[in-house]
């Protein structure tokens, strides 16, 4: 079997979906590798590079012509790159970044094109899965490049100093949220000797946030069914959202820094820091909504743009695991490996309905949209995969 690699398209992506230390694994499966010329130059990964670990380099048409098998970042995320789309053939199968539930017209078209794809936001959160779990090693890399671009923006140092002239006393973080991003964005400023604070609506994450060395802040809320059964917070009503600002206020009017990385797979990011709470913050101070792409944690919130409010940096950075290609590339190479070697034993396509896996990021098939939560997002009945 082949898997290609195409160039990516998604505005601003520089990550490639497969790097050179990665295609032993693909070679171990049965799959060989041919890469569109310059895909991974980005990223900081020759041509030649490829070639040496034993892959192809070819032209797009080349790539899209002889491979079964595409692998992406972005790059077919909402069918973003049409011309690629177009010249999918009725039973090529596609992985990668899909966003199909903020984008599921999307994954409509794939369906049209009679496309196999599969959707690595969708993996179940189970055990066999985490060497997969392309979702946490993006998110890794948001949240150490988050702490850097606010240290950046702020106008003082995160550490206490002991000068001649005086001490310096430690810049205040607040973190709200505490997924994987959260946490490294916890260990991040604590290891540049801020003084960290991080809250979760999830209470189970209170032991993980005080190990890294973050004071975790309580509110008296009731939190029970705020985690679903993957571990991903869910959505609650707008009185507990408004509560829930009412009493982070003085947290956030305290801080330096306010990281804001709370999201809800699928749905509008909550709105956790208003433009009052912005307000009230001193001047100098930084956010850095990193859920802007889902419409953002902070209202005053620009996606993609840095401005100032109140006196406030607001940045909202999009797709910020791209500043970071090399290393946010590597991540994703071995998660994409890992989820193939699932998918293909002896270089042949196992697609096994009872396979958690393969069923629960199966996204189309047959020219259906066979996902349940995704047919759901597009108002389509609830069907199950095909056998």
């Amino acid at each position: 079997m082949k898997a290609g690699v195409l160039k990516e398209t998604w505005p601003g992506e520089r990550r490639v979906a497969v790097v050179p230390a990665a295609l032993p694994a693909f070679a171990k499966a049965g799959v060989e590798v041919v890469v569109e010329a310059g895909a991974g130059l980005a990223a900081g990964f020759a041509d030649e590079e490829y070639r040496e670990k034993g892959a192809a380099i070819g032209t797009r048409d080349e790539v899209l012509s002889k491979s079964q098998l595409l692998l992406s970042v972005r790059s077919f995320s909402g069918a973003h790159d049409a011309d690629a789309v177009a010249r999918l053939e009725a039973g090529k199968v596609v992985v990668g970044f899909l966003d199909p539930l903020r984008l599921p017209d999307g994954v409509k078209t794939l369906a049209q094109r009679g496309a196999t794809s599969f959707s690595l936001e969708l993996l179940p959160r189970i055990t066999r899965a985490q060497s997969m779990d392309a979702l946490s090693s993006t998110a890794t890399v948001v949240g150490y490049k988050a702490v850097l671009l606010a240290a950046e923006a702020l106008p003082r140092m995160m550490p206490m100093l002991m000068t001649a002239a005086g001490t310096v006393t430690p810049a205040r973080v607040f973190v709200i949220g505490a997924g994987v991003a959260g946490l490294q964005a916890i260990a991040t400023a604590k290891r540049l000797g801020a003084v960290v604070e991080a809250y979760d609506v999830r209470p189970a994450v209170k032991e993980q946030i005080l190990s890294l060395g973050g004071r975790f802040v309580e509110l008296p809320l009731e939190t029970e069914s705020a985690e679903d059964k993957g571990g991903y917070a869910k959505a609650q009503d707008e009185t507990f959202y408004r509560r829930q600002r009412e009493l982070l206020q003085k947290v956030v009017a305290e801080s330096d820094i306010v990281i804001g990385t709370a999201a809800v797979p699928g749905k509008k990011a909550p709105v956790l820091v208003t433009d009052e709470m912005v307000a009230g913050m001193r001047r100098g101070s930084v956010i850095v909504d990193l859920a802007a792409e889902q419409g953002g944690n902070c209202e005053s919130s620009r996606p993609g743009e840095t401005t100032v409010a109140h006196g406030v940096t607001v940045m909202a950075p999009l797709n910020l695991a791209a500043t970071v290609p090399y290393h946010a590339s590597q991540l994703y190479a071995r998660n994409v490996a890992t989820f193939v070697a699932n998918l293909v034993k002896n270089g042949e396509l196992q697609l096994d309905a009872d396979d958690e896996i393969i069923r629960e990021s199966m996204v189309t098939r047959g020219g259906e949209v066979v996902s349940p939560r995704v047919r759901e997002a597009l108002g389509l009945a609830v069907a199950s995969p095909p056998a």
